[in-house]
C-alpha cells in the first residue's frame, strides 16, 4: 500500500495554500475590528434598529478582512455591528475557522453574550458567510442560541456540507485521508457532506422555532457545491438565489460575501423586513 500520509501531507498543504489564495490579502493586521466603525461596545441600538448585528466570518476568514465592505454598509445604516474571530488553530495567524465547528459555536455563544451585555439588547441578529452562515445553527440548536437570536442570515452557507466540486468524494479511495484531514484541520473535515458533525446538525430538521432564517446563494458558487445544498427547509425560511434578483450578478463564493452590494441589499432586507425594498441589479448603487 502506498504511504498515503506522506503523499497527502504536501497535498493538504497545497490545498491550504490554494484556499488561502482566494481570500483577500490581509489589509488590517489587528486581531479585532476597528472600534471606530464596528465592534464599538459603546454603541446602543436605536429604535429603528433595536438589535445588534454579529458578523460571523467564513473558513480562512477573520473578523476584519471578511467584513471590510459589509460592516461599513451596515454601520452607515445605523446598526450596531460586531464581529468575532473563531476557530483559530495554534500557529496559524489571520486565517481562522479551521478548528472543530462545535467548539467554534461555543466561541460564538460567548461572544453573543458579550455583545448583548454591552448593548443591553435582548436579542441579536447574526449574519455569516460560508461556514459562518452554517456554524451558528449549532449554537441555535444545541447551545441555547435560539433564545438570544432573532434572525440568522447566511451568505453562501454550507448548510448541508459540500463536495468541493467532487473532491470530497475522492476521500474514501485514499486510506487515511479522512483521518489526516480531521486531525490537521477539523473545521474543514466537519464541512464535508455526510460528516458526523453535519449529520448531527441537520438531524430532526434544519431550523429551530423562533428564529428567522435567510439564505443568499449564487449559482456560480464553486466552493459549496451544489449551490442548492445551501438552502434550508422550514416554516420560517427565505431562500434567495442571487441571479433571480439580478441575472447579471456573476459573484462566486468569495465575492458574494466580501464585495457584493446586491447581496448586501438582501441582507438589509432580512434584518429589517418591515422596510424591505425590491433587490435588483440597481441595488449595487444603494
Amino acid at each position: 500500500m502506498l504511504p498515503w500520509n506522506r503523499v497527502l501531507r504536501p497535498l493538504a498543504a497545497l490545498l491550504l495554500a490554494a484556499a488561502v489564495a482566494v481570500v483577500p490579502a490581509a489589509t488590517a493586521q489587528a486581531a479585532t475590528a476597528p472600534s471606530n466603525g464596528w465592534n464599538n461596545y459603546s454603541c446602543k441600538p436605536s429604535a429603528a434598529h433595536p438589535r445588534p448585528v454579529v458578523l460571523v466570518h467564513g473558513t480562512f476568514g477573520n473578523s476584519v478582512d471578511n467584513w471590510l465592505a459589509l460592516a461599513p454598509y451596515l454601520t452607515s445604516r445605523g446598526y450596531c455591528v460586531f464581529s468575532l474571530d473563531y476557530g483559530q488553530l495554534p500557529g496559524v495567524p489571520l486565517f481562522n475557522g479551521l478548528g472543530p465547528i462545535d467548539k467554534s459555536a461555543a466561541q460564538l455563544q460567548v461572544f453573543v453574550d458579550k455583545v448583548l451585555a454591552a448593548t443591553g439588547a435582548a436579542k441579536a441578529d447574526l449574519v455569516g458567510h460560508s461556514q459562518g452562515g452554517m456554524m451558528p445553527r449549532y449554537y441555535l440548536k444545541f447551545l441555547g442560541g435560539a433564545a438570544k437570536v432573532n434572525a440568522l442570515v447566511g451568505i453562501a452557507p454550507d448548510n448541508h456540507g459540500t463536495t468541493l466540486s467532487g473532491l470530497a468524494n475522492l476521500l474514501p479511495y485514499f486510506p487515511g485521508a479522512a483521518d489526516l484531514l480531521s486531525s490537521a484541520t477539523p473545521g474543514l473535515a466537519d464541512q464535508v457532506a455526510g460528516s458526523a458533525f453535519l449529520t448531527k446538525l441537520n438531524a430532526g430538521g434544519d431550523t429551530v422555532p423562533g428564529v428567522h432564517y435567510t439564505v443568499i446563494a449564487t449559482k456560480y458558487d464553486e466552493v459549496v457545491t451544489p449551490y442548492t445544498s445551501q438552502f434550508l427547509s422550514g416554516s420560517d425560511v427565505h431562500n434567495v438565489l442571487l441571479q433571480n434578483l439580478c441575472g447579471l450578478d456573476l459573484s462566486e463564493h468569495v465575492a458574494i460575501g466580501i464585495v457584493d452590494r446586491i447581496a448586501y441589499h438582501e441582507v438589509a432586507n432580512a434584518l429589517d423586513p418591515a422596510h424591505a425594498s425590491a433587490t435588483t441589479c440597481a441595488s449595487v448603487f444603494s
